[in-house]
């Protein structure tokens, strides 16, 4: 116990030294925390941030429009990690108007069409203010769309954030996927070779041989569109580069002597897989857990992009840059650009954190 806790002291301080390590440590912890609070932060806390205004599509950074903001009479609230998981449902009509006055007890606004365009609308401020005329100007409202909006008028900045929670989900439960059969599959090609190896190492010929998109295609195909089917087809072509690193370190560790001392104890060979050999290649699976989870990311972002992974409406960062990618010739490339910047930072960041995890469980590196 004493040696793993020096070897894991040992491991964390040459990862400190690495500052390319480091530098994408922050930037997943940065992820995470936005994919957990993302309806916190977001300016549009809608689910999925679907608040859509299709008179101010395709707008740049920086874009302020005023509403007016119709609420519903009636409103319950709801639980607050209702809330935080799956966002605030819209009980408020949004308005978009170029300016106002009230007249009586009417409010007249400018309702914007476009640039170029407006009509006059009428509202008792009665109905609106639920028989409390002086709160008039809390319907009179304000938003500013830091990094614009897309082509259906939401807000870019919003779903962003939302769609982080996709990119890490499907990257975490790929790694798990992978992890698991590689695992399973390369302890017992390393451990019991003859037969099971043979018949193992056969199964990841043929995987590896069939190219990663047509597979995963194949699987999305087979099991159809959705959320966790994308997850399940990524990770299940993903097992193959674990099984066969897996199967190289179990066949060295199995030949060093402790390994030996147990067996001629008698210990059952599970118990000697899980507690004397598995925990001793902890380091080279780190390693290639970074690697797939930024393979898996990019995975996703492809599928999304063709149509058969996250479907409309829920944000996903590749199907963000397949909705909006025709602006990139035209007035407004950002749309598509920023989310393709996002998966380039965040795919760089555990390539990052996989280099430096690498050296430092490379004893030899100090």
């Amino acid at each position: 116990m004493r040696q793993s806790f020096s070897f894991k002291a040992a491991m964390w301080k040459r990862l400190k030294k690495n500052r390319g390590a480091l530098f994408g440590l922050i930037i997943i912890v940065l992820a995470v925390l936005i994919s957990v609070f993302g309806y916190v932060i977001a300016p549009d806390n809608s689910p999925n941030a679907d608040l859509q205004t299709v008179e101010i599509q395709a707008k740049k950074p920086g874009y302020e429009q005023q509403f007016l903001k119709i609420n519903e009479r009636k409103y319950l609230g709801g639980m607050w990690i209702e809330h935080l998981v799956s966002g605030k449902k819209n009980h408020f009509q949004l308005i978009p108007i170029k300016g106002y006055r009230i007249s009586g007890d009417s409010l007249l606004i400018n309702k914007f069409i476009d640039d170029d365009t407006t009509v006059v609308q009428y509202y008792s401020i009665n109905n609106l203010t639920f028989d409390h005329p002086e709160n008039i100007e809390n319907n009179i409202i304000t938003k500013k769309y830091w990094l614009g909006t897309d082509k259906f008028g939401r807000d870019i900045f919003s779903r962003l954030l939302i769609g982080t929670r996709v990119s890490l989900a499907v990257g975490l439960i790929a790694v798990l996927i992978s992890l698991t059969l590689g695992i399973i599959l390369g302890s017992l090609a390393g451990y019991y070779r003859g037969w099971v190896d043979e018949l193992i190492m056969w199964l990841v010929n043929v995987t590896w041989s069939i190219p990663t998109l047509l597979l995963v295609f194949a699987i999305t195909m087979a099991m159809g569109k959705g959320f966790w089917q994308i997850f399940i087809a990524v990770g299940l072509t993903m097992w193959v580069s674990v099984a066969r690193l897996i199967r190289g370190q179990v066949m060295a560790i199995k030949e060093m002597e402790y390994v030996q001392a147990a067996r001629a104890l008698g210990l059952k060979d599970s118990r000697i897989i899980l507690r004397h050999i598995l925990p001793n290649i902890l380091g080279p699976v780190l390693v290639i857990a970074a690697g797939n989870f930024a393979t898996a990311i990019i995975v996703e972002a492809g599928l999304s992009f063709l149509g058969i992974g996250i479907q409309p409406p829920q944000p996903s960062w590749g199907l963000m840059i397949k909705e909006n990618y025709n602006f990139i010739i035209t007035h407004n490339p950002l749309l598509a650009l920023i989310p393709g910047f996002a998966i380039m930072l965040l795919v760089l960041a555990f390539n990052l954190l996989g280099n430096g995890l690498r050296d430092a469980v490379d004893v030899k590196t100090d």
